[in-house]
């Protein structure tokens, strides 16, 4: 099921209705989602959008990959699935309870 896409380089203007008329003209738009900042509440320049069928999400990579919209030339392919982000902890190095362990001593 190839029709979920990630559409990227968005105007930070874009809205949910405005992405999905982007896509109408290539088939029917199931959903569309632009991914907000939660704090500032605008685009974090990213989104996704759910065709009907594989082969109207291809024409919609074919029609708008590259396509310049609000002055950005918008990338748009088929979306990866999320890959797992591990503990929830930040992720880096584990570092030891031990003060002071590993640093330089005199």
């Amino acid at each position: 099921m190839e029709n979920k896409l990630y559409v990227g380089n968005l105007s930070y203007s874009m809205r949910d209705d405005t992405l999905q008329q982007q896509f109408a003209s290539y088939g029917h738009v199931s959903s569309a989602k632009v991914m907000m900042d939660r704090d500032s509440g605008r685009s974090k320049g990213f989104g996704f959008v759910e065709m009907s069928s594989d082969a109207e999400a291809q024409a919609a990579i074919q029609g708008l990959n590259g396509k310049l919209v609000d002055g950005r030339a918008l990338t748009v392919n088929v979306a990866r699935p999320m890959e797992p982000r591990g503990d929830g902890f930040g992720g880096g190095a584990r570092r030891s309870s031990s003060y002071g362990e590993g640093r330089n001593r005199y």
